[in-house]
């Protein structure tokens, strides 16, 4: 099988509520979905997401990249070869993750596709369903319960509450929802907002609660206060934004800062760059989550199959494409009470763009 023809669309998609983390409101994103073709009837998809802060690149160098680098590059090559690709590309892209990521999404759908199984069967299918939680940005406590509510009705029993504005807000919502909702797992994400004092008093604060996961409160330049607040809180701490490289886990999990890792594949290069580091983080005693940024169906679709394919990958955070409005993609997978199901089709699943 050999590559004979390589296209890309752009996608700028709005958000249908725009949301607010502790640096940032995000109303919108770009995605770009790459297809590429062979001398067979297969087709192979992937998609990237470009974010100047997470993945090093933003919309106009992707394009740059796919236009002048990838296209040509890829034409001829064989995809079982997908290592040796990546491996390449990377020396000649550099920090650009997200392009990186949508070739290594469109090579695995690819050979995925010509073993004729479903993707996360192709990568081991350790399991065939995992639960997500669904994301509430930086809101006033009345707003926060009444999204927490409609969530609820939805069927999700997994609610990630993102905060590092306020310490005394964010205890106080942590708090009411727990009341409103003693039923939910809550999972507190700080997104870089917190001291490490800060850190834990928010922790003894709401110790009642049993926060299932408390995600990157600190500054990932000062990864040192990441470790601090690991040694005195009593709760699992979860490395996001410092998470981008193989080398930042190795070194993490070396001097025993974190409890966990947040994997995304647009952030850290793809399924194969994913694999790495996860098999890292479990040898280190270190419990993995597939997360994501803003993306189509078909990005959430390759974590939701990378999630599925390992033990060590716990927990999932897949709800990026819930806010994209008119995402051209469905029926790769389906969402029902929280939990993701994966489709049985080859790949990915039936790429079809509305």
């Amino acid at each position: 099988m050999k590559i004979t023809k390589v296209s890309y669309e752009r996608l700028d998609l709005k958000l249908s509520e725009p949301y607010t983390i502790a640096y940032e409101t995000i109303g919108k994103t770009t995605n770009f979905i790459l297809k590429v073709e062979t001398d067979t009837l297969l087709i192979g998809y992937g998609c990237g997401a470009p974010d100047k802060a997470i993945t090093g690149e933003n919309p106009a160098e992707v394009e740059e990249a796919v236009k002048n680098v990838i296209s040509s590059y890829l034409i001829g090559k064989d995809p079982f070869t997908y290592a040796f690709i990546i491996k390449e590309l990377k020396t000649i892209l550099g920090k650009k993750s997200s392009s990186l990521t949508m070739v290594d999404i469109a090579l695995h759908d690819l050979i995925s596709k010509k073993a004729d199984v479903p993707l996360y069967k192709f990568l081991g299918g350790y399991r065939t369903s995992i639960a997500t939680s669904i994301t509430i940005g930086i809101l006033p406590v009345g707003e926060t319960l009444l999204q927490a509510d409609e969530f609820v009705r939805q069927g999700f029993s997994i609610l990630k509450v993102k905060g590092g504005r306020s310490m005394l807000e964010d205890i106080e919502k942590m708090n009411r929802l727990h009341e409103r909702h003693p039923q939910l797992r809550l999972r507190f994400d700080g997104n870089q907002g917190y001291s490490v004092v800060d850190s834990v008093a928010f922790v003894k604060a709401t110790a009642h609660i049993g926060i299932e996961i408390f995600e990157q409160p600190t500054k990932l330049e000062k990864e040192e206060r990441l470790g601090q607040v690991t040694d005195q809180v009593n709760i699992p701490v979860m490395a996001d934004e410092s998470i981008k490289t193989l080398r930042d886990v190795f070194r993490l999990a070396q001097n025993e800062r974190i409890d966990m890792v947040n994997i995304k594949l647009m952030k850290v290069g793809g399924i194969l760059e994913g694999m790495h580091i996860n098999s890292v983080a479990k040898a280190a005693g270190l419990e993995s989550m597939i997360g994501c940024n803003d993306e189509c169906a078909l990005g959430i679709s390759a974590g939701l199959h990378f999630a599925l394919s390992r033990p060590n990958i716990h927990f999932a955070d897949l709800d990026g494409h819930l806010d994209v409005v008119d995402d051209p993609f469905e029926g790769l997978f389906r969402l029902e009470k929280g939990v993701l199901y994966p489709t049985e089709s080859p790949g990915l699943g039936d790429v079809k763009m509305r």
